[in-house]
């Protein structure tokens, strides 16, 4: 059938621990890449309300995962970019120079249904999986067709220069929106 664009295993490093302490590119796309989240106007994302459950959940990840730090994020029309950071070890608490202990077992303060055991609790898959389980559950309130493709993109960052393109693409994404395969506008 040609040249498949994607492919079905998974796209985890399978060397990698993604309890890990690091800094983690995500990209989640929309089902068939339909755009669900709103429309770039003049170089500029203007979200709807799925859009707007989609940047909103995204920002509450520290909430419910204590050891995860957030970086740059955008919502486009059919998918997401996000940097998320581990940090499992120390971070200062609220009182100046003192410092506790991280458990990144019990980080993860959602509850979520059945112990799978492929999954290691407050790793990168769980973190997503989770948001995009909220999204979904209230996305399909205002749309019972919403949904995202089952797996998402990640890219492990290590080092400084790399982080801060990752950075700016993140940051210039909606003006580039043009040039995106799966904008509607241009031929595939």
């Amino acid at each position: 059938m040609g040249n498949k664009k994607f492919r079905n295993g998974s796209f985890r490093l399978q060397s990698w621990d993604y309890r890990n302490d690091g800094a983690y590119f995500i990209t989640i796309n929309a089902a068939k890449h339909k755009h669900y989240f709103g429309e770039i106007i003049n170089g500029k994302m203007c979200k709807n309300e799925i859009g707007e459950f989609a940047e909103n959940f995204w920002l509450e990840i520290p909430n419910h995962f204590e050891h995860v730090q957030l970086e740059n994020f955008v919502v486009m029309p059919n998918h997401t970019h996000g940097i998320l950071i581990l940090e499992s070890c120390v971070r200062p608490s609220n009182s100046v120079g003192d410092t506790k202990p991280r458990n990144p077992k019990s980080a993860a303060k959602i509850k979520f249904g059945g112990k799978n055991e492929n999954w290691n609790s407050g790793s990168v898959g769980v973190i997503i999986n989770q948001y995009k389980r909220i999204v979904t559950i209230n996305a399909r309130k205002i749309n019972p067709s919403f949904g995202w493709q089952p797996k998402f993109n990640d890219h492990i960052i290590r080092n400084s220069i790399s982080f801060d393109r990752i950075q700016n693409y993140i940051k210039n994404n909606p003006q580039k929106w043009q040039d995106d395969v799966f904008n509607g506008k241009r031929k595939r």
